[in-house]
């Protein structure tokens, strides 16, 4: 934890890398539920989501020494590795599994009942400021940014849905995530 009683998530990376099995279990704590939601919104199946929550998990704490943090933040490094550890399962073609939104609703109900009363309106505010920051981007970078993040597509798929050139499509994204932290800050 920092001084202003934020959870420090490059602290507890730092951790990690030195063999710190507790560094590894505040960020379980911490985050789980949400990066488990993470993992079940890409792979649609709420064992496999457990399995990549598991693996991405098992990257985190050997990699956790390549982490930069003058390349991003914590947080942000940590639901990658989750993000990007569903995507390849889901990319390789093994065991997708579709589930329908009344699952999803219960299971966002469950995360949300077991989640704290102080995260759950901390959430609630961060998905408030990410609405008004998506809604203040253009529409490309709107759109491209949701297709890779939300529905989970490549940069060569974003670029099929939305009819442009691949590297358009990736200046969209990148400038829209610089636009999103600069509005999140």
């Amino acid at each position: 934890m920092s001084t202003s009683g934020e959870f420090d998530y490059e602290a507890a990376l730092a951790g990690c890398a030195r063999g710190e099995q507790a560094a590894l279990r505040r960020i379980y704590d911490r985050d789980g539920g949400r990066l488990l939601g993470l993992a079940l919104r890409i792979v649609r199946h709420r064992q496999i989501a457990e399995d990549v929550l598991h693996d991405a998990f098992l990257n985190i704490w050997t990699r956790a020494a390549s982490f930069d943090p003058a390349r991003g933040a914590g947080r942000g490094w940590i639901y990658s590795v989750v993000r990007n550890q569903a995507l390849s399962l889901v990319r390789s073609g093994e065991r997708e599994v579709a589930v329908d939104d009344a699952v999803l609703d219960n299971l966002g109900a469950a995360a949300a009942q077991t989640m704290g009363m102080d995260d759950t309106i901390a959430l609630r505010q961060d998905l408030g400021r990410l609405h008004d920051c998506l809604v203040g981007l253009d529409a490309a970078k709107r759109s491209s940014i949701l297709y890779a993040y939300i529905d989970g597509c490549s940069h060569s798929e974003i670029a099929e849905r939305l009819q442009s050139p691949l590297g358009t499509v990736k200046a969209w994204i990148k400038r829209g995530l610089s636009a999103l932290r600069e509005c999140m800050g």
